[in-house]
């Protein structure tokens, strides 16, 4: 049976819903800003998140207020039906990319509140048993680029893992200080961009020196020209595509089979695509991280049952609060879960913890979890990522 259709058929119940607004200026630039869509019925609580890039949509969403008519008892297809008939911007996006964003941001909130109305788990729903996984932190090293941002989260948390953006001021130093640290597991190249404060241009000797040096690192979204092209040639098994995707077809479409892609769900907006795409027989044997590119850390960790239980045991990119709220949190009757530990905290005793490291080679188990034990972290945990997606 397909993934969509063990999970369409959930019963939703939705009640009221809210917006909340969180943000944060961070290095690269500019003020992020996101709005997480909180649906409420049933005494539960499903969180999604809006992640569209532009300040100015998410004021005009915030302005606008809880105004859609979401109230009712539906299904999870039915609901998604009924969300495609509204129209969810007050006013025009700035990028068309932006509507994918916000239709997943009203349908994860529905799935994890239907989720949570069913008391059960997405990996149960779907069928698929959890497997261990390994979170890492997207992070741009300042500018001009040193390791300081990096020591500044490793010396704290030192099993923590990084997906790293490469830039053009990389020299051997750096890149040999990088490396002697063990804990980059991904070089986000950034070659697809065009107009963002993260555009990275083809550079072939860069390319090269940072496959070379990271052996066992992914590559993503290099670009491919003549000159980076056959740079690149041997490391192919290790290249994989996070901006390109927003559908199947544009899995289709890559230069050539990747082992990996990188699915971020907001890019590919409704549910149903987001199954198809990570459907094993879908992507052709390829594996999928999946970004967690929520500003809203406790957000994201409610709300990413689906991309928990989805995802192979390969990195899957955690980016830590990089908002900050700016009100307060409206009370509510409903039991709230206790503040848990960041996901790289293994649970049990210091021995535990010790004999757990030593059976995985010096690295903490880490396993998926139910939605119901998901982690709930705040700003204090560990700042923000320094990189926009």
């Amino acid at each position: 049976m397909a993934t969509w259709d063990r999970i369409k058929d959930l019963p939703l119940t939705i009640e009221e819903y809210a917006l909340e607004r969180l943000q944060r200026d961070v290095s690269t630039g500019f003020l992020r800003v996101t709005t997480v869509i909180r649906l409420q019925g049933g005494g539960h609580d499903g969180v999604g998140e809006d992640v569209s890039y532009e300040a100015e949509d998410q004021d005009a969403l915030q302005a606008a207020g809880p105004v859609l008519p979401l109230a009712g008892t539906w299904t999870l297809e039915s609901f998604c039906d009924h969300l495609a008939t509204l129209d969810l911007w007050p006013e025009p996006p700035r990028h068309e990319a932006s509507r994918l964003y916000r239709v997943w941001a009203y349908e994860s909130a529905a799935l994890d509140l239907a989720l949570r109305q069913a008391g059960r788990a997405l990996h149960e729903v779907v069928g698929r048993e959890p497997r261990p996984l390994t979170f890492v932190m997207s992070l741009r090293l300042g500018q001009p680029s040193t390791i300081a941002p990096l020591r500044a989260r490793l010396d704290p948390y030192p099993t923590l893992r990084f997906k790293l953006d490469p830039t053009a001021d990389w020299d051997d130093a750096l890149i040999a200080e990088l490396v002697a640290t063990g804990a980059v597991d991904s070089v986000d190249l950034k070659g697809l961009y065009e107009g963002s404060v993260v555009d990275n241009a083809a550079d072939p000797d860069l390319y090269r020196r940072v496959a070379e040096a990271f052996p066992d690192a992914w590559i993503e979204d290099p670009k491919l020209t003549p000159e980076t092209d056959p740079v690149l040639a041997p490391y192919r098994d290790r290249i994989t595509w996070d901006a390109p995707i927003h559908s199947v077809a544009d899995i289709d479409a890559l230069p050539f089979p990747p082992r990996m892609v990188n699915v971020k769900p907001s890019r590919l907006g409704a549910c149903g695509r987001c199954c198809t795409a990570t459907t094993p027989a879908t992507n052709a044997g390829s594996a999928c991280t999946a970004a967690v590119s929520s500003s809203s850390v406790r957000a994201a960790a409610r709300s990413s049952t689906w991309r928990r239980c989805s995802t192979p045991t390969r990195p899957t990119t955690w980016r830590p609060a990089p908002t900050t709220r700016t009100r307060p949190r409206r009370a509510s009757p409903r039991a709230r879960s206790p503040r848990r530990r960041p996901p790289w905290a293994s649970a049990g005793t210091a021995e535990d913890r010790q004999a757990r490291g030593a059976r995985s080679g010096g690295a903490p188990v880490r396993r998926a979890v139910p939605y119901s034990s998901a982690p709930q972290l705040t700003d204090s945990s560990i700042k923000g990522s320094e990189s926009r997606e």
